[in-house]
């Protein structure tokens, strides 16, 4: 049984994650379109090994590699809609997203390695390319989480990229400088 991971992770943004290896405050805006593509590869990567070894679980209450992969696909799609009405409306309320009943409904076990791999590398790639779109002017918009966490365009960029590289810790046990 998975437990909810109800930890605020916004502290990202104020100092280095000691479990991933990510230094968030070091990322630089012009660097997170990169980031996205190279863990999005890294992903895609991963896929590709036997679809039952990536099916299992280290341990009943930790998601699979697919599992993990599942989310990522889904945060880089959540997160683009984000940036979307960041840029659009002024200082939009995020509706919540309980990402482990997603995982429950959309059945992320069970769900095919491949495609997954695909449709993980196009949500990367199509939100790569709205980061680089944002012009800098824009850059301070910014957007609020239903529990108060308010973000810039800027910050919103480096909160995105900690979540993919530090499933990627999760899923390999590999720091983001070991990558």
């Amino acid at each position: 049984m998975m437990i909810p991971d109800t930890k605020d992770w916004t502290w990202v943004l104020e100092r280095p994650c000691t479990e991933c290896g990510l230094d968030t405050p070091a990322v630089g805006f012009a660097q997170v379109p990169g980031m996205i593509r190279a863990n999005a590869a890294a992903w895609t990567e991963l896929l590709a090994g036997d679809p039952a070894a990536l099916r299992e679980r280290p341990r009943p209450e930790v998601w699979s590699v697919l599992e993990y992969a599942c989310h990522v696909r889904d945060v880089f799609r959540l997160f683009d809609v984000r940036l979307r009405l960041m840029l659009t409306e002024d200082n939009p309320l995020f509706a919540n997203w309980d990402q482990d009943a997603t995982a429950v409904e959309e059945r992320y076990e069970e769900q095919d390695p491949a495609i997954v791999s695909v449709e993980l590398a196009a949500e990367a790639e199509q939100l790569a390319r709205s980061f680089e779109a944002v012009p800098d002017s824009a850059r301070a918009r910014t957007g609020l989480r239903s529990d108060g966490a308010r973000f810039t365009v800027e910050s919103f960029a480096r909160y995105l990229i900690h979540d993919p590289v530090h499933h990627r810790y999760d899923a390999t046990g590999r720091q983001h400088e070991q990558l």
